[in-house]
Order: structure tokens, then C-alpha cells, then sequence
């Protein structure tokens, strides 16, 4: 789980992934549900350089947690995290999950699909969490100096990616170094595999897996756990990574 981002957007004074959501952080909630799955044999959380925060909630977490530093980017701290996976003897075939910390929704329903639909799939390049588009899609034109629908486009085959994304470790690592040898950098893991002429999996995910990047995100996110009456249980944290 890269969590090494320091989400200035919302100008709360410290990381987003820390901010409270119901009284604990953000990235407790975003790493509980791989936890509790039986099938995640392995632990990375990818923090920041200097992190104060982060010592804090690991002493809280009741399994152990393998830790790395993250990068400039987010495909940097991810290929720092399955560093930190090698070094633990995962080989090229196991299987990773990479989970956005600031989306603390993600459900155990949503990973049992992900796993079931990329695993049951021989030739699949692994996978990830998406929902369809259903909102009409407007090109915006500001050449007049007022921002004024341009056109509309087709949302057709057109897809939100959501995490987590499940991949191989070798074909992910291999993906990120080739992105890296050539000066870019994919906005997810999906699009790194997509460059290597790869066509990953699009399971469907759950409206309510938001990723918090506004202040309004964090009342949703916050409305969603309560209403999953998470409110009374402590939730279990860790991150994902299922050999």
C-alpha cells in the first residue's frame, strides 16, 4: 500500500491518509479489510521518508507490517513496496494487491471479486476494481474566457479505475522498470502493464470505493462507514499483498 503522499489538497496540516475518519486514520481504515482476509500472506506499507505518523499506528496493528520508503512518485513508492517484497522471497508468480490508501472503503466483497475474476482466468494479465461511467461526459473549451461545454463525448467502453489492482509481482515490477527506462510515469498500475502491450482485467467495484482528495470526500467517506455500522468495531489494519 504506497501511503508516502502528502495530499496538500486538503490543507488539513498533516497527510490525507492520516486525517480521522470516525476517530482513527484514514489509512487504518483503508488497509482493515485486506487484514481480515485469510489469503493476505503478506504485508508492505510504503511511507514517506521522516514519517512521524506512521510508528504510531503500526504499534497498533495486531499483525506484523514489512515497511518501505516511497519515491517521488506514486509508481516509485510502489516499486520500492515490491522491493521490500522480493527481499521477503515473493517470487515473479505470486500475486500483489496495490491499494490506494486514501480510499478507505474498499470492501471485502469487492477483493473476493478481484481475486476470484483475475484468478480464475489463466491468460488474464491480472486485474482491477473499475466502475462503467454513467454521467455524460462534457469537453470543456475556456478559449473566451469562460469555461463553456466544448462538445460531448461518448462514455462508451469508457471506465473509472478504482483500486485495489492485482498483478503478478514480476510482470508489475517489469512493467514499472520498463516506464521508468523510458521517462514515464502511469497514474496507476494498470496503465504500466497497458504500455507493455498488456490488457488487464476490469472487475466491477462499488460506487462507495471513493478515493478522498476534498474535504466533501472525507463527510461521504465517513457517512459510508457509519452506515456499515463501523462506528462500533474497531477495525483490524494492514495492508494487502496476497502471494
Amino acid at each position: 500500500m504506497p501511503a508516502a503522499g502528502r495530499g496538500e489538497r486538503l490543507g488539513a496540516g498533516i497527510p490525507k491518509q492520516y486525517l480521522p475518519l470516525l476517530g482513527r486514520p484514514m489509512l487504518e481504515w483503508s488497509l482493515a479489510p485486506f487484514l481480515a482476509d485469510a489469503a493476505c500472506r503478506g504485508v508492505v506499507v510504503v511511507a514517506a521518508a521522516g514519517d512521524i505518523h506512521w510508528s504510531a499506528l503500526r504499534a497498533r496493528l495486531p499483525r506484523p507490517v514489512r515497511e518501505a520508503v516511497g519515491g517521488a512518485t506514486r509508481a516509485d513508492s510502489v516499486a520500492s513496496g515490491l522491493a521490500a517484497l522480493r527481499a521477503a522471497r515473493a517470487g515473479d508468480d505470486d500475486w500483489v494487491l496495490v491499494h490506494d490508501a486514501a480510499r478507505p472503503c474498499v470492501t471485502a466483497a469487492e477483493i473476493d471479486a478481484l481475486r476470484a475474476a483475475v484468478g480464475a482466468d489463466p491468460r488474464a494479465a491480472g486485474g482491477l476494481l473499475a466502475l462503467p461511467l454513467a454521467d455524460t461526459l462534457k469537453r470543456g473549451d475556456a478559449a473566451h474566457g469562460a469555461l463553456r461545454s466544448a462538445g460531448t463525448l461518448s462514455r462508451e467502453s469508457l471506465w473509472r479505475a478504482l483500486t485495489p489492482q492485482m498483478f503478478r509481482l514480476g510482470a508489475l515490477q517489469r512493467a514499472l522498470e520498463a516506464a521508468a527506462r523510458d521517462g514515464r510515469s502511469p497514474t496507476d498500475e494498470a496503465q504500466a502493464l497497458e504500455w507493455q502491450g498488456l490488457a488487464p482485467r476490469l472487475v466491477a467495484g462499488e460506487a462507495t470505493n471513493l478515493k478522498v482528495t476534498t474535504q466533501a470526500d472525507v463527510t461521504l467517506a465517513e457517512a459510508i462507514l457509519a452506515a456499515r455500522g463501523a462506528v462500533a468495531a474497531r477495525p483490524a489494519a494492514v495492508s494487502g499483498v496476497r502471494p
